[in-house]
Parts: structure tokens; C-alpha cells; sequence
């Protein structure tokens, strides 16, 4: 069998293709709507001094050629253009080396966006959305056979992800070894979804059996995946059932979308043809020497890259979500290795008052999903991913990482800055701008039965304290120092 000879996997690679351009589309979209107040040239952590401090070879970027925020704004609306064409099928109506180029062009463009997106892009289902995109560039149009080293690769970049994800857990929380994580990830979750409050109230063995059925997604699945047919089948269906089952418990952006993906690769067209009403051509073609050629030679780079990841999978101290290249080619994954106990929330409000009093009337700014107002019923808005609301929820869990965020986050909110309010539900004050913003750290958990009957709200909160004193425009020059120590303040009460 040759390098592109692997004829009963064509459904999938179509499957995995027209998921992956979906998901581009989105993370340009995404890109395009956030990035202004995020990373734009008078945003909250500006490119051009990211760009000033880091060079080239630490952040491989387009954006070090030039930048402004129209020619950033001009790259993302390219990305899901491009994203548009593979989703409908155009890039497979040309040439291998059309469909090559589509495929590269979106690695490309959405590297060039995570390597300057600093903390905004810092999570996991980047590097995973870049790692399977390269591996997509040479699988090849609709009229070639998938190429078989291609698709192994896949099963390594599986095997990687979750089994990285299974190892972190058992070497972290004590919880995943005693199956009572899931008695309180469903509430303190980064961002619930409408369903969460329903899973959170499932009974106590439930939650034993939904750790069980994690572990063996996560621990025994992906050995098997390098099994022959129908077992590695099998354990691509297993990965891709726990990943509806968080799909359908939470938000995790488009992490569970990009790993059903990559397992439907691993799964033969004797079952999707079964599944998906599909005709396969009748004739596929033979790939050139040079497509064989350049596959062996991703391959071997693969390999050589691999050397690292597969290191720290064996390691005690396993790192999770971490790229050992800046190309984020070959990466380690993982997640939740600590599972909080305790939901915090850090609720932003603001006032008018010229003076701060005990009667001064404190209005909430109220962010898309996270949770705030205890009557609102958390949103469904994965795969799309709010990068402010995501990084509320870390804020909640370490002041030290807000710092350098958190800060410029208010200053925007006192300036009435029309970009960073867009990324908010709703703005309190739309006639003028806030006098002064605080920000107080509160203890939410989902209501009961009883009370959800009783008084419609899906959480209860209370006050533990101030997380940021209230601040005035006029007072930032010593924000960062007042910040600091309500940080740890507000740390020693947690």
C-alpha cells in the first residue's frame, strides 16, 4: 500500500475536512469581531508592542512584515473567505496543489493571528486547531484516495490529546482517582451552558460513571486506536461520544468540534457510508510522486517533532497545553489536571456618583455568558469562542494572571471605549461614562430543585469581597499597585 492509497477512508477525510474549513470559519469570525478591543492598536494588550518586544523567530507572524488593525481585519475576513470555499467543496474541484495551497493558506493566516494573540490565545484548542490544520494540507482534494500516512498521523495527534488528557488527570486532582470530579465540574466549569445546571443535578453515581466513562476514553481508547479495523474504529466512536456528551454538558469552544473531527479519521467508510448518504467517486485518482514524496517528508518531520510531546507524556511533571515549536506543529495537550471546588465570579459595576458612599448606587456590567445576573439561564455559545468572558473565569481563579489585562480592561470601561463594550452584554452606562469601577469577587453555586422552582434563578451568590477598589480615570497611574494588593487580599479570603 502506498503513502495515498488509503481508498476505504475517502468519506472520512471528506467528514473531517468540511468540519475542520467549519471551524476556521469560525475562529476567523472570532478573530475578526474581538480583536480590536483584545489586540488591536489601542486595544487592551496592542500588537505593535507585542511586535516591538518579541521578534521573529519567538513569534512567527505575517503581522512583524507590517501592521495596522485594517490590515489585520483584512487577513481574518481573507481566512474565513478562504474557510467559505473549503467548506463548500471549491477547494477540491482543482488540482492537488489547489486544495494544498487553500489548506496552507489557512495554517498560514491563523498562526499568524495566535503567535501575536498573547494571552487571548493562549488556550489549547489554538495549537489544536493549528497542528490539525497542517496535517490537513496533505490529505488531498475530493478525487485523490487520503493518503494512509497522513491519516496515521492523525491517530498520533488523537492519541496525544486525549491520552495526554487522561495522564494529567491522574497524576493531578485526587478527585479523578476517586471518581468525585464530576460532583462539581459541571457547576464550576469555565463558562456553563444550558444543560449544565440539569447535569450538575444528576445523582451522585452518575457522576461516577460519567469519570469512569472519561478515563476510559481518555486512558484506554486511544492505545486502541492503533489496532486494526473495527477495534480502532471503535475507539474513534468511544472519543466521539464523551465528545457530545461535554458538547452537550458545556462551552469548551471548539475544542470537542476539532477532536470529533480528527477521530472521524479513524473511522472506515463501511460505517459513515452506512451513516451519511454519500456517493464516492467512482474513480480515484493516483497521486503524484512528488504529493507521496512530500507526505514521507511531513511524516518524518512529524516524527523528529514528536520526540518532546511523547517525552513529557512519560514525565511526572507532564506540562499540558504547550507547544515545544513556534509553528505549533507537534504540541502536548490536556485539561482540568485541577478541578476547582468553589465557583468564584468577579462581577464588574460601576457608578456615576462623583463621591463613593455607602448609599452609592453601583450599576453590574453584564458579560455575554459569563455568569452574572443569578436569574440568567447560562447561554450555548460554543464553538464560538468570547475570549474576554474565558479569561473572566481565570481571572477569578488567579489575580496575578489578570494583572496585566485586568487593569486596561477597567481603563476602557472608565473611557466608555464603544470597542471593549461591544464585547459586553449590555452597557449601564450609555450616555456617558462611569465615574468610577470596582470589582467585587463573589462565591456563585447552582440553585436546587427548590429553588429554581421557587424563584426562577439558576444560581445563587454571595459576597466574599472586594476584588478592586473603586478607581477613577484619574487614579490609574497607582491602579496597578492598589490592584495588586486587593489581589491578594482577595486571595487570602479563597
Amino acid at each position: 500500500m502506498g503513502a495515498l492509497s488509503a481508498r476505504g477512508y475517502w468519506l472520512g477525510r471528506l467528514v473531517f475536512q468540511r468540519s475542520l474549513a467549519a471551524t476556521y470559519l469560525v475562529a476567523f469570525l472570532v478573530a475578526l469581531n474581538q480583536f480590536r478591543p483584545l489586540i488591536g492598536s489601542s486595544g487592551i494588550l496592542p500588537v505593535p508592542r507585542f511586535l516591538a518586544a518579541v521578534p521573529f523567530r519567538r513569534s512567527p507572524s505575517i503581522f512583524h512584515l507590517h501592521y495596522s488593525d485594517r490590515f489585520f481585519a483584512a487577513l481574518a475576513a481573507v481566512g474565513a473567505v478562504v474557510a467559505l470555499t473549503a467548506l463548500v467543496g471549491l477547494s477540491d474541484a482543482g488540482a492537488a496543489w489547489v486544495s494544498m495551497l487553500a489548506w496552507g493558506a489557512l495554517w498560514a493566516l491563523y498562526l499568524s493571528i495566535v503567535n501575536v494573540g498573547q494571552v487571548w490565545y493562549g488556550f489549547g484548542w489554538e495549537s489544536l486547531l493549528l497542528e490539525t490544520g497542517f496535517l490537513a494540507v496533505f490529505l488531498g482534494p475530493a478525487g485523490t484516495a487520503p493518503p494512509t500516512i497522513v491519516l496515521w498521523m492523525f491517530r498520533w495527534l488523537l492519541f496525544r490529546l486525549e491520552f495526554g488528557a487522561g495522564l494529567i488527570k491522574l497524576r493531578g486532582d485526587p478527585c479523578w482517582r476517586d471518581l468525585t470530579c464530576l460532583h462539581h465540574h459541571h457547576e464550576t466549569q469555565p463558562l456553563p451552558n444550558p444543560l449544565s445546571w440539569f447535569f450538575h443535578h444528576l445523582p451522585g453515581p452518575v457522576h461516577k460513571l460519567e469519570v469512569i466513562g472519561n478515563h476510559v476514553a481518555q486512558l484506554v481508547a486511544p492505545v486502541l486506536l492503533f489496532a486494526p479495523q473495527p477495534v480502532a474504529r471503535g475507539a474513534a466512536l468511544v472519543m466521539i461520544v464523551t465528545q457530545l456528551w461535554l458538547v452537550l454538558s458545556g462551552n469548551f469552544s471548539w475544542l470537542n468540534v476539532v477532536t470529533i473531527a480528527v477521530a472521524v479519521t479513524a473511522v472506515d467508510d463501511s460505517l459513515l457510508g452506512q451513516l451519511l448518504p454519500v456517493s464516492r467517486p467512482h474513480h480515484l485518482h493516483t497521486p503524484a510522486a512528488w504529493q507521496e514524496g512530500l507526505v514521507y517528508a511531513v511524516a518524518a518531520l512529524v516524527v523528529v517533532l514528536s520526540w518532546r510531546p511523547a517525552r513529557n507524556l512519560l514525565s511526572r511533571r507532564q506540562v499540558m497545553n504547550f507547544s515545544f515549536d513556534r509553528l505549533h506543529l507537534v504540541n502536548t495537550y490536556g485539561a482540568f489536571g485541577r478541578v476547582t471546588k468553589v465557583r468564584h465570579e468577579v462581577v464588574v459595576e460601576g457608578t456615576s456618583d462623583e463621591l463613593v458612599t455607602r448609599t452609592t448606587e453601583w450599576k453590574e456590567y453584564h458579560f455575554k455568558a459569563k455568569p452574572g445576573d443569578p436569574r440568567r439561564r447560562p447561554p450555548q455559545v460554543a464553538p464560538y469562542h468570547l475570549r474576554l468572558d474565558w479569561m473572566m473565569w481565570f481571572a477569578a481563579l488567579s489575580r496575578a494572571q489578570a494583572d496585566r489585562w485586568f487593569v486596561p480592561f477597567v481603563a476602557r470601561l472608565l473611557e466608555n471605549d464603544r470597542a471593549t463594550l461591544k464585547l459586553l452584554r449590555s452597557n449601564p452606562f450609555p450616555d456617558a461614562p462611569p465615574r468610577f469601577v470596582r470589582a467585587r469577587f463573589y462565591r456563585y453555586r447552582f440553585t436546587d430543585r427548590h429553588q429554581r422552582r421557587e424563584t426562577g434563578a439558576w444560581w445563587t451568590r454571595s459576597l466574599v469581597g472586594d476584588y478592586l477598589p473603586p478607581v477613577a480615570l484619574d487614579g490609574l497611574d497607582g491602579l496597578d499597585r492598589v490592584a495588586t494588593r486587593g489581589g491578594a487580599q482577595t486571595r487570602g479570603r479563597r
